[in-house]
């Protein structure tokens, strides 16, 4: 299952990450978000929706939804949110309704109240992918749609090896470098409720991958 992550150490990793990550990771990752955000809106539509932002981090997102969508954001890591809330009240985001500390794989929220789950460069980070892509589905309305951005790691090759090589480091770091699109896949075949929409890599690095998958309705499903 390419090896294992505990929660307390990835909490470490992001407690640490929190002061920089803005300045080393923000625009390495501007063109990821540009693209959640995107997909996101065109699924709640001109009226706005109830979109969760999972692994909210320092709220670097944040300012780029149109106000028309209200957003509750999460993260395992409080360092993150304390920056998150920072930005809430310099920019004046009054559709941000809910910053809160939660693990994504048990989150308390309720059942079909989201329109869109984004969750960019997150489902590598986390100990059990599966259960928090369940508990993505749980929290969707049907129809509604989970995003993900992230690198995917390569089916073979000198990348795949460089990978492989990389992922003990990476793992401190807070991340599986290795995680392959078949677990993806893998999963929305076993859960069944769920399709894939698209997988599409991103420029300009093409580095990083954006996923779409539909919860399906309950007819959709059983057929």
């Amino acid at each position: 299952m390419g090896g294992e992550l505990n929660k307390h150490g990835v909490e470490r990793a992001y407690a640490r990450w929190a002061p920089i990550y803005d300045f080393v990771f923000g625009q390495v990752f501007a063109p990821g978000r540009s693209e959640a955000i995107i997909a996101a809106e065109k699924v709640c539509g001109p009226q706005g929706g109830r979109i969760l932002e999972v692994g909210v981090g320092t709220g670097i997102s944040l300012p780029a939804y149109a106000r028309r969508n209200r957003i509750v954001g999460i993260d395992l890591s409080e360092p993150m949110l304390r920056k998150a809330q920072e930005r809430v009240a310099e920019y004046k985001l009054d559709n941000v309704d809910v910053l809160s500390v939660m693990d994504a794989e048990r989150m308390a929220l309720p059942d079909r109240s989201f329109d869109v789950v984004v969750a960019q460069f997150v489902i590598t980070a986390v100990p059990h992918p599966e259960a928090t892509l369940d508990e993505f589905v749980r929290v969707l309305k049907p129809g509604g749609e989970i995003i993900l951005v992230n690198h995917i790691g390569a089916e073979s090759g000198p990348r795949r090896i460089f990978e492989m090589c990389f992922s003990p480091l990476a793992r401190r770091l807070g991340w599986r470098p290795e995680f392959r699109f078949a677990r993806l896949h893998d999963w929305a075949a076993r859960h069944g409720g769920v399709r894939v929409l698209e997988r599409r890599a991103l420029p300009p690095t093409y580095n990083f991958t954006l996923i779409r998958f539909e919860r399906l309705a309950a007819t959709e499903q059983a057929a």
